[in-house]
């Protein structure tokens, strides 16, 4: 199982780390215990860590995956065997014990089919999606932390042609794509060895002849790398980007793709560009614990001057 590397060490929160139906475990600092179990979160009674022992147990981990953790560097980000994802936090950042949270794994094998039982999306919908994927659209998925963006884009990508070369960058991996020829990237910024940024990873990327690119999250300067890259032909995209509506996704993109020219580009001048260079917007709710697809828009339906939302 993926999680007896990190077991010994957790074992307050065993059985949540066993248990298939808790898919995100959360420590806070005040070291209360919760869960998100079938879309709901929930307080865990009688379930805490002594005094030391995450902290302890955190650095330790850290170390059997080649991080550090410490006062000078407090922050753990890695990715676990399966795919799961643990983010940590110690103090000085937090206060007064460390704040974790482990994300499973849990949607590895969904396919189209499961998110419709789901009702995430309809079958028209997934249609629509398919379609759009196979034709070589340029996808956005928009929406808040835990809406299913990362679950949809995996489940997406099944469409791509097999015979189709596919370059996956991510922050921390957490995209298991189902295909032959995938090569896939990861960040390197709180290791001892030398800082490798999402920028640094898509300009890379561009080098190595991809026929798509997926990005995991757009969350900084590589938007405008991002956008060059799909204005000198490469199709098919598909990528996530925290938003509250999919006109508001096209304003994020433009947004981070300023900061990380520099300045000297008018907003509107990059919003424009935005419309251009994506085809398609996907935006995804949690709404009581129910995860679906609230809109798709073509950018097309967008005035770049004025979103709407």
């Amino acid at each position: 199982m993926s999680f007896e590397i990190i077991v010994p060490f957790l074992k307050p929160i065993r059985h949540l780390l066993e248990a298939e139906t808790v898919s995100e475990i959360m420590v806070n600092p005040d070291s209360s215990v919760w869960m998100e179990e079938e879309g709901k979160i929930q307080l865990l009674h009688g379930v805490r860590f002594e005094d030391g022992t995450l902290l302890t147990g955190l650095e330790v981990i850290a170390n059997r995956f080649g991080k550090k953790l410490d006062a000078d560097s407090p922050l753990l980000n890695l990715r676990l065997p399966d795919g799961s994802r643990l983010a940590a936090a110690i103090p000085p950042l937090v206060h007064p014990q460390p704040l974790v949270t482990i994300r499973k794994f849990t949607s590895q094998s969904f396919t189209m089919n499961d998110l419709i039982e789901r009702k995430m999306l309809t079958s028209e919908q997934a249609a629509t999606l398919i379609d759009a994927v196979v034709r070589g659209d340029n996808l956005l998925i928009s929406g808040g932390t835990s809406t299913g963006k990362t679950t949809l884009l995996n489940v997406l990508a099944d469409a791509i042609p097999d015979s189709e070369r596919i370059l996956v960058i991510e922050d921390t991996a957490e995209l298991y794509l189902r295909k032959r020829h995938v090569v896939s990237a990861e960040t390197q910024t709180d290791t001892h060895r030398t800082s490798v940024t999402f920028d640094d990873l898509l300009k890379a990327a561009l080098r190595h002849r991809p026929d798509r690119i997926i990005l995991g999250e757009i969350r900084g300067k590589e938007a405008r790398t991002f956008l060059d890259a799909l204005n000198t032909g490469h199709r098919g995209s598909l990528s996530t980007i925290h938003a509250n509506s999919a006109g508001d996704a096209l304003r994020r993109l433009a947004q981070l793709a300023v900061r990380g020219a520099g300045g000297g580009i008018p907003l509107q001048d990059v919003e424009e560009e935005c419309v251009r260079s994506i085809d398609v917007i996907v935006h995804v709710r949690n709404q009581d614990g129910c995860r679906h697809i609230a809109e798709i828009r073509a950018s097309s339906e967008f005035d770049a001057n004025r979103h709407t939302s």
